[in-house]
């Protein structure tokens, strides 16, 4: 049989944040479609709260139960479900799931294992076991690169271990490049340079899923960081194949006669269209409360008409609520709205009133923006979201709310000169042409299955010999 008439097992093991399991959703989907067999693994919790499947696709949800962890609380399984600083105990716990990750491994015999940099360790079990592994990052390959070799990442090289260092373009990066964190960005998730409550630094992580594999896969594609990409797989000394922007195809887990999109979906049939400002941070992200303040008075003042998801805490375990400045929604009753529970977004994002997108600049928010042509204006709260701005602004594809390099503030005139900047302004007209250029390298169908079958190709050509 020839490799590429094969049908392949492929086990699939994202961290449990939903901007990670999505993406490996999306994946998933297009390698099932193509007749292969998807092994999908993650906690109880999570898989009863990811999209509902079509039952044609042969991809199976195994549920591996999530270990207790002292003061980690019951029943949080995902990113969404704590604080920022109560993470590092997630991934404590699922560094605990390698014992049952292996056991199902050698029930299932698999003929690949694709995983995510929070799980390390898969690499080094699926070596020891005879399986190939992949790493795939939702981290794009400008994320990548910018961290650098797996051996500095691990600390058996000069590892980066001040903030400073981490604000300009390092030594092995060999053309020239504005991407970079900056000083407030890189403090905000100093603790994940650095060994945390986890036992290993989030950058450790990463250079070890990427010493330990096979291959590594990135969502991206080489129309849009073509020298980050061959920069990756130098450093990393293996193959880094490109599987595409997997933008999100459905799966808002409603129908469109579902109350709660119709009670939106009148608001936004009254505006006009290409006006409305939507606001959303993911779901894991938040402002500080003088960001939140600040945010608030910029869209007063702007007096554009606005959408915005607001999520005051970050899980039903985060003790510190956001609050909305005094009489915001009362001075704007009419002109916003103002959302406090789960929204579809991509629903919202698709309705021809949204006209700019105020984002955290997660990348999953960023490929549905440009999905539905919808202009970017960023303000970054963690994570890879600083790298992920730094990319976008060079290439003039979003505008970033003007900060403070040390600490990050923002004043409301710069949140409302932003808006209308990137809205209507003349000077603002790039960010608008710009992400309509993008549509065509980010959503393009048959872009993304030729990059889907180039890395079955690979996969099928370079798996495991049973003999």
């Amino acid at each position: 049989m020839a490799a590429e008439d094969e049908k392949l097992h492929i086990v699939m093991f994202p961290w449990l944040a939903f901007g990670h399991m999505i993406p490996y959703l999306e994946l998933a989907k297009l390698i099932a479609q193509k007749g292969n067999r998807i092994s999908f693994v993650s906690t109880p919790r999570n898989i009863d709260r990811l999209p509902k499947l079509s039952p044609n696709l042969s991809i199976e949800f195994v549920k591996l139960p999530l270990p207790k962890v002292d003061n980690l609380p019951e029943n949080a399984e995902a990113t969404s479900d704590l604080p920022y600083d109560v993470v590092p105990l997630l991934k404590k716990a699922y560094d605990s799931l390698e014992e049952p990750m292996r056991k199902f491994l050698q029930s299932s015999n698999p003929d690949w294992v694709l995983y995510d940099f929070a799980p390390y360790w898969v690499g080094k079990v699926g070596a020891e076991m005879g399986i190939k592994t992949c790493f795939f990052s939702i981290f794009n390959a400008a994320c990548l690169g910018f961290l650098g070799p797996p051996n500095e990442m691990m600390g058996d090289g000069p590892i980066r271990t001040q903030p400073e260092q981490f604000v300009v373009s390092p030594k092995w990066v060999p053309f020239p490049s504005p991407v970079r964190f900056r000083y407030f960005e890189i403090m905000r998730i100093a603790k994940g340079i650095v060994p945390n409550d986890s036992g290993v630094s989030d950058i450790y992580r990463i250079g070890a899923s990427a010493k330990n594999c096979d291959l590594v896969s990135v969502r991206s594609c080489s129309e849009f960081e073509p020298e980050w990409l061959d920069l990756t797989q130098t450093i990393y000394e293996k193959p880094v194949i490109p599987v595409g922007q997997l933008p999100t195809t459905g799966g808002d887990n409603g129908d469109d006669d579902n109350e709660t999109w119709l009670l939106m979906k009148e608001w936004l049939d009254q505006q006009k269209k290409g006006t409305v400002v939507y606001i959303a941070f993911g779901s894991e992200a938040k402002p500080t409360q003088e960001e939140l303040n600040e945010i608030a008075l910029g869209l007063e003042k702007s007096e554009l008409p606005f959408f915005w998801v607001f999520r005051a805490r970050c899980g039903e375990y985060d003790p510190n609520a956001l609050k909305l400045p005094d009489g915001f929604e009362k001075r704007t009753k009419g002109r916003g709205l103002v959302w406090t529970s789960w929204a579809p977004q991509l629903k919202i994002i698709a309705h021809e009133a949204i006209g700019v997108f105020l984002s955290h600049s997660g990348w999953s928010s960023v490929v549905e923006a440009i999905q539905f042509e919808k202009s970017l204006v960023l303000l970054t709260c963690l994570a890879d979201q600083g790298i992920n701005a730094s990319v976008l602004e060079e290439k003039k594809m979003a505008y970033s709310i003007p900060r403070d390099e040390h600490d990050g503030s923002i004043t409301s005139d710069d949140v409302a000169e932003s808006l209308k900047l990137v809205l209507f302004k003349e000077e603002g007209k790039i960010y608008r042409e710009r992400i309509k250029e993008m549509k065509e390298i980010f959503v393009n169908k048959e872009r993304q299955d030729s990059y889907v079958d180039s890395f079955l190709n690979y996969l099928k050509v370079n798996k495991r010999v049973n003999y």
